[in-house]
């Protein structure tokens, strides 16, 4: 089958269920995998998947959510199911970590949607087990490196043109101290997009026309070189999500974003906040 778009309303996928492979990402920063609430309620067939462990490798120098191996994902997917059909993520904080697995998945032309609204827009019945499916074996796939950008790569693609947004609140892209980033401030050149601008109140996406407007003021429109960054590289993604809704493609990520580029003393910064 095949999926209207990035982004799946309940109503069709109430409709579709036995169609695709869902999954629930749901995650914290504060408590990491939400395992517990997936076990407690979920969507009926859907499988877990760990941010931290099926869709990152171990935190260090890389950040605190480097992209896993295509190694490693391809046992991920492997187990988890995500091979024969097209897959819909969904999370409950407004696709924030859903949109994740979205853009790992679609970096590696996999089918695959993000439920708009999350869990909570899902009007049918939740299930409370582990949802167990037959590995499927499927080849590792490398990440595309058109798809994605590292450290050095991020000031030369500044200074060539391409849109740098960072999906972080404002206050800690202005600079202000938080308990998460221990050099507070953001990437010279870089704009702010904080995700949740991406949402209304309900957590939905909003309509593509505001999105497109939002964005085309920050210089993120068709034809232009875009690169999201965020603190891990997990929001990120939802920018990129927004940017594909308003017809925006090629955007890539820079995975280790803050969480990386903060670590190394000899990275600049830059602070819109006084010290």
């Amino acid at each position: 089958m095949e999926l209207p778009g990035p982004l799946v309303s309940s109503e069709w996928l109430a409709e579709n269920l036995e169609q695709v492979r869902l999954v629930d990402v749901r995650w914290s920063m504060d408590g990491g995998p939400k395992h517990r609430d997936y076990l407690a309620g979920h969507l009926p067939g859907a499988v877990f998947a760990d941010l931290d462990v099926d869709l990152s490798a171990p935190p260090g120098s890389g950040g605190r959510h480097p992209l896993p191996t295509p190694e490693r994902f391809a046992e991920v997917r492997a187990a988890l199911g995500l091979v024969s059909k097209p897959v819909v993520a969904y999370d409950d904080h407004g696709g924030s970590q859903a949109s994740r697995l979205w853009w790992m998945l679609d970096a590696i032309g996999h089918p695959v949607a993000v439920l708009d609204g999350g869990i909570a827009a899902w009007n049918g019945r939740l299930d409370a087990d582990e949802v167990m499916v037959t590995p499927e074996p499927v080849a590792a796939a490398a990440w595309p490196e058109d798809r994605f950008v590292d450290a050095d790569d991020v000031l030369p693609a500044i200074a060539g043109g391409a849109v740098l947004v960072d999906a972080r609140t404002a206050q800690r892209f202005a600079g202000e101290a938080n308990p998460i980033d221990a050099r507070p401030g953001h990437i010279p050149g870089s704009r702010s997009r904080p995700w949740t601008d991406n949402i209304d109140d309900r957590g939905r996406f909003l309509p593509v026309e505001r999105l497109r407007t939002d964005l085309a003021s920050l210089g993120i429109q068709p034809g232009a070189s875009i690169v999201a960054s965020c603190g891990s590289g997990v929001t990120g993604c939802h920018d990129l999500l927004a940017a594909r809704l308003a017809g925006v493609e090629g955007g890539r990520l820079y995975t280790g974003s803050w969480s990386e580029w903060s670590q190394d003393p000899e990275r600049p910064i830059a602070r819109t906040v006084d010290d």
